[in-house]
C-alpha cells in the first residue's frame, strides 16, 4: 500500500469513527429523475474517457441520478442548499481540518476555482468541522486560500446525507454535479484538481471544450 493510500484509508477510518454506521447504496431513478437527468446521461459519455491521469480515480456515473438536496451554510452563514445552485455545474467537496488528504488538495481546489470558476461553474468546498468553528477559516487564511467561497456544515449532516445514497468510505469526497442537480461523477480521496487532466474533465462537464 502506498503512503497516499494509507493516508486516505486512515482518514476514512477516522470519518467512520466520527459519524458511525455504513450507508446504503442506491440511486434516485425512474420517472421525473430520469427525465431531469437525460442531459447528464449524454454528458457522462463525454466525461468517461477524460477520467485518466491525475483524475483516473474519478468514478463517472453509469446512470446519472438526482442527488439529495444537500443542506449547509453559505458564505454569509445562512442556510442554503444544493438546489439553490441549479443552473451551473458544481464540484461539491467535503473537507475538514482533521483530514490530512483534505488539506493537501485544498490549494488545488482553490486554483481550479481561480482557473474555471464563473457563472457556469463553482467549486463548493463544504467544511464539516464540528468543533472550533473558527479553525477552518484560520487555516484557509494562513494558507492564502482565498478564491473558494466558505461553505460549512458544523453538524456534518451533509456527510451523512451523502453516505445515505453513496457508498463512501471516508474523506475527502468530491461530487461533480450538473446544472439540473444530477450526479456526473464521484471521487473518494484527493486529486490534483489544478492539473491539466482535472481541468480537461471539468471543462468538458461545463461544456467549454
Amino acid at each position: 500500500m502506498t503512503s497516499r493510500s494509507k493516508i486516505v484509508v486512515a482518514c476514512g477510518a477516522l470519518a467512520l469513527l466520527v459519524f458511525g454506521g455504513a450507508g446504503a447504496f442506491y440511486s434516485v431513478r425512474g420517472g421525473a429523475g430520469n427525465s431531469v437527468c437525460s442531459a447528464a446521461a449524454t454528458k457522462v459519455e463525454t466525461l468517461r474517457p477524460l477520467a485518466k491521469g491525475e483524475v483516473a480515480a474519478v468514478e463517472v456515473a453509469k446512470q446519472p441520478a438526482l442527488l439529495p438536496d444537500l443542506a449547509f451554510n453559505g458564505p454569509d452563514g445562512k442556510p442554503t442548499t444544493l438546489s439553490a445552485m441549479r443552473g451551473k455545474t458544481v464540484l461539491v467537496n467535503l473537507w475538514a481540518t482533521w483530514c490530512l488528504p483534505c488539506l493537501t488538495e485544498m490549494p488545488a481546489l482553490d486554483a481550479l476555482q481561480g482557473a474555471l470558476g464563473g457563472p457556469d461553474f463553482e467549486v463548493v468546498a463544504i467544511n464539516i468541522d464540528t468543533r472550533h468553528p473558527d479553525k477552518p477559516k484560520k487555516w484557509l487564511a494562513d494558507k492564502n486560500i482565498g478564491r473558494l467561497a466558505y461553505y460549512a456544515d458544523p453538524q456534518a449532516k451533509v456527510f451523512q446525507d451523502i453516505r445515505s445514497v453513496k457508498k463512501v468510505e471516508g474523506m475527502p469526497i468530491s461530487l461533480l454535479v450538473d446544472p439540473a442537480g444530477c450526479e456526473l461523477a464521484l471521487l473518494q480521496g484527493p486529486a490534483e484538481w489544478a492539473g491539466a487532466d482535472a481541468k480537461a474533465l471539468i471543462a468538458a462537464a461545463i461544456g467549454r471544450r
